[in-house]
């Protein structure tokens, strides 16, 4: 109740500071004689704060921001890396993001960091931008009418993405010759592609999986059937530099490649465990490999894991980065959010990998090959393992 209270404190203080003159009292009233509760206290200091922002700080206060901010710096007063507080904006960008779909012309961009140039890196297959004539690699020059080169990547993408059925102007610089193009792309709802899969040679299919959204479980089957209609042998699937993403993505996904048993635990606060399970409908049976890096967490883990502990396949590459614990995301009912850590995690075998990794069968380090960038050890070396058990 003491924790209870003096959140409210804090929080009710804070909007009465900054949307009144003077100070009112959430969290009890002040008694000669008694020493000050948490919650009377952080108002007086906040009250403090705002008197001497009044009197001496020259720039324009935004009293909006500076409440956001109270709120912000309170999560952040847990040290926990994974917990985290999102005012209106964030927090639709969140739920846009862990779901996999959102609106606007489907083009995934990246910024030199010298130069400020930006190129579209990843053309969604028919997004928007597609249809409109745009390319992989294509430079973006101009939105509406704009030049955007050297600008903040962030900013730019505000102002491509936009509501479903509303229209923007781009221009962008194409090849060698930078032929410019302009074309109008009409904005509609797009599905973020998290799942890249081809065969490679000798039959062997290779899934390359960017990060665990609602959308991913059905570009996950997706890229199994067609692999499997395709004669595939093997499989390897790359979760490097996957940061992880939705519990229940990765658990549907697993349940497609495991026998019926548990595929993770987790336990909470209190000391409730609780249990997910993949049941005897499918399980994969050919050789396989998972890639995996220090930038591989939390659900790439939690797929490497259980692939690891029922000896499906091997893991290679290297050490995970140790993300075993679990988030949950509380809405505030105003349009703002709250991602608290809940939880932790173990592997089918219950292993706890929080700060430890999942540690691979056959360690790879990377190794960059400047005459040929396209070149990976790691890959090669994954590949290699699947050949070895499909001969055997």
């Amino acid at each position: 109740m003491k924790k209870k209270s003096f959140l409210q404190g804090a929080l009710c203080g804070a909007l009465a500071m900054l949307l009144a003159a003077g100070l009112v009292f959430c969290g009890g009233k002040l008694n000669n004689g008694r020493r000050k509760n948490p919650a009377e206290a952080v108002e007086q200091k906040l009250g403090e704060l705002e008197s001497l922002i009044d009197e001496s700080y020259i720039h324009k206060v935004d009293e909006e921001e500076l409440t956001e901010g109270i709120y912000k710096g309170y999560i952040a007063g847990l040290q926990d890396p994974y917990s985290a507080y999102y005012d209106k904006e964030e927090t639709k960008e969140m739920y846009e993001t862990s779901s996999g779909e959102f609106e606007g012309i489907g083009v995934l961009m990246s910024q030199d960091r010298e130069t400020g140039a930006i190129t579209m890196v990843q053309v969604y297959e028919d997004s928007p931008a597609m249809k409109a004539g745009f390319r992989d690699n294509d430079i973006l020059y101009k939105v509406e009418g704009e030049e955007v080169t050297g600008k903040d990547l962030s900013e730019v993408v505000s102002k491509i993405k936009g509501e479903k059925g509303t229209k923007v102007e781009l221009t962008v610089l194409r090849g060698e010759t930078a032929d410019e193009i302009t074309a109008v792309v009409t904005r509609d709802k797009v599905e973020a592609q998290t799942v890249d899969y081809r065969m490679l040679a000798d039959q062997i299919g290779y899934i390359a999986i960017s990060e665990f959204d609602t959308v991913t479980y059905e570009q996950y089957k997706k890229a199994l059937e067609d692999l499997e209609a395709q004669g595939m042998k093997g499989l390897v699937v790359d979760l490097r530099n996957n940061p992880g993403g939705n519990l229940m993505t990765v658990c549907d996904m697993l349940d497609l490649m495991l026998p019926k048993g548990p595929i993770v635990f987790t336990e909470d606060k209190g000391g409730h465990k609780e249990q997910i399970n993949s049941d005897e409908e499918h399980k994969f049976e050919k050789p396989m490999a998972v890639l995996t890096n220090g930038n591989s967490a939390s659900a790439s883990e939690i797929y490497a894991g259980a692939i690891q502990d029922y000896g499906i396949g091997e893991i290679v590459g290297t050490t995970t980065y140790g993300k075993g614990v679990v988030q949950q995301v509380f809405d505030l009912k105003d349009g703002t959010s709250l991602k608290l850590t809940v939880a932790e995690y173990f592997t089918a075998k219950e292993r706890s990998i929080d700060g430890k990794g999942i540690v691979p069968d056959v360690e790879v380090e990377y190794e960059a090959n400047l005459e040929d960038p396209t070149a990976d050890n790691q890959l090669n070396r994954a590949v290699e393992v699947v050949k070895e058990k499909i001969t055997k």
